[in-house]
This record gives structure tokens, C-alpha cells and sequence, in this order.
């Protein structure tokens, strides 16, 4: 035998450092399971309990029942939630369309720039000022320095700056990783600048594009703490819900109802915009 081989016990060689024993915890899997599990229930639950408010005879109890109609039938009596929720429908079509198409044009040329990183970190930095801050700044420029009369285009320029940098971000995802040997490619064979563009960038960023405007348009549509500095006398459908819900006539269950329509349209709709973006094209 070989002095030199030393035979180590099975249980020493298997055994792990003490230090680290307990990130390899067989109960690990487990723990997350139900992380996981009871962060979809804080997500989704109180939607859920939200939606059954909106049919409860007193909705303020937090109770259930007895169920009613009443709420939705004051809802559409009123009408006077009409025109805010249109004026929003109207700005968020607006932010999601500008923000989809400068983030896709800014997004294309920032990979291919010498600074690339101080230009997105200057692009994305909107992202990490707080809402009443930047609604504040920028309620001093626009109205007591440039001395202009606030309204619904101050409310959709706040919304295009803070919806930007998200649109921005989506788009980069697959920018940067796209292989520019293709353009070249199309390029030797003749192929112009927008048939490039067109028939082989667009199939490709097609999904990121459609994602920024789609969180553009929500971004816009949920907006309230720049609105509020950016308004005017102009009144969209946050700023009204939250007029009605701090007022001594508190609307709140028609507030209830007014949101479970709004989940009731939007999920089903951004679920099958994903299915039709992310499941459809990629088979064909």
C-alpha cells in the first residue's frame, strides 16, 4: 500500500462545510413553494375580494354579503365618471403609441453607441425619482417658469417621461441581443433601409415593441401622483376616483365597481395580447 494515499471515511469526504450546510437544506424547495404561493395570493386575493365588494349591499363592512346590484346601478346612473375614464382611455392610447415608437427608435441606436451605458442609466434614471417629486419639478418649469396653462397635454408629457424609460427597457432586452450580421446581410443583397427594418428587425422586435406600448398605456392609464401637479383643472379617471374617495360624499362602491369592469377588460385582454405575442407568433 501506498503510504502516501491517506483513505478518508465516507462520512468526512460526503459531509459539507458547516458554514454552508444550510443552503443545501432539502426543505428548501418547499420554502419557496409557498413564497411563491402566498405572493400570488397577496396579488390576486384582494382583486378577487374587491370584484365581491362591488356586488355587497355594504361594501364598507368588508363583508360580502348580502349580495346587490345597487353599486353598479349607481354607477351607470351617474355617468359622471364618463368622461374622465374616456379623457384616460384617450392619453394612455397616446403614451403607449409615442412611448412604443421613440423607445424602439432610441433602442436600436443605443447598443451600437460609444456610450451606451451612460446614455441608458441617464434614459432610465426617471424610473428611481419619486412620482410627487418629478410632478412637482415639473410643474415649476411648465407653469410658473414658462408660464403656460396646464391641462390634459402637461398631464400626457408627464406621463410619456415617466413611461418612457420602462418602454425603453423592454425594447432593450431584445436589441441587445440581436445580431447585427442580419442588417448587414440584407444590406450586401441590396435590400434599402426600410425594407430592413421591416422584414427582418420588426419580426424580431415585434413583441418588445408591442410591450412598451402596452406598459406605456397602463402606466398612463394608473397614473395619479403627477397628474395631480400636472392637471390644471383637468380631471382623468385616477384623479377622479381619488377625488371621490377623499370626499365627505364618498363614491367609494361605485369606485369598487368602476375597477372590478376596468380588471374585468384589461386582464382578459393583455392575456390574450401576450398569447397572440409570445405563444402564436412564435410557432409560425
Amino acid at each position: 500500500m501506498n503510504p502516501s494515499v491517506i483513505e478518508m471515511p465516507a462520512s468526512t469526504m460526503t459531509r459539507q462545510p458547516q458554514g454552508r450546510a444550510w443552503s443545501y437544506w432539502s426543505g428548501w424547495p418547499r420554502v419557496a413553494k409557498w413564497i411563491a404561493f402566498g405572493a400570488l395570493a397577496f396579488i390576486y386575493f384582494p382583486l378577487l375580494w374587491l370584484a365581491m365588494m362591488s356586488v355587497s349591499a355594504q361594501p364598507l363592512s368588508g363583508l360580502p354579503f348580502p349580495i346587490s346590484g345597487a353599486n353598479y346601478v349607481a354607477l351607470f346612473q351617474s355617468g359622471d365618471w364618463l368622461a374622465p375614464f374616456g379623457i384616460s382611455v384617450l392619453i394612455a392610447l397616446g403614451v403607449g403609441a409615442v412611448t412604443a415608437v421613440t423607445a424602439t427608435l432610441v433602442g436600436r441606436v443605443l447598443p451600437h453607441s460609444k456610450r451606451a451605458g451612460t446614455l441608458v442609466l441617464l434614459a432610465v434614471l426617471p424610473l428611481f425619482i419619486p412620482g410627487m417629486s418629478m410632478g412637482a419639478a415639473q410643474f415649476i418649469f411648465l407653469r410658473p417658469m414658462m408660464g403656460l396653462t396646464l391641462g390634459y397635454w402637461s398631464i400626457f408629457l408627464g406621463h410619456v417621461v415617466w413611461a418612457f424609460p420602462f418602454s425603453l427597457l423592454i425594447v432593450l432586452v431584445l436589441t441587445t441581443r440581436f445580431d447585427s450580421r442580419l442588417v448587414e446581410a440584407a444590406a450586401d443583397l441590396g435590400a434599402s433601409g426600410w425594407r430592413t427594418f421591416w422584414d427582418i428587425e420588426m419580426p424580431i422586435l415585434r413583441p418588445g415593441i408591442v410591450g412598451a406600448g402596452t406598459f406605456g398605456f397602463l402606466i398612463s392609464f394608473n397614473e395619479v401622483q403627477r397628474s395631480i401637479f400636472l392637471r390644471g383643472t383637468a380631471e382623468t379617471m385616477p384623479i377622479w376616483n381619488w377625488m371621490m374617495a377623499s370626499s365627505q360624499q364618498s363614491q367609494v362602491p361605485v369606485i369598487f365597481c368602476l375597477e372590478t369592469i376596468v380588471l374585468a377588460v384589461v386582464l382578459p385582454s393583455l392575456a390574450a395580447l401576450f398569447w397572440v405575442l409570445f405563444v402564436r407568433m412564435d410557432k409560425n
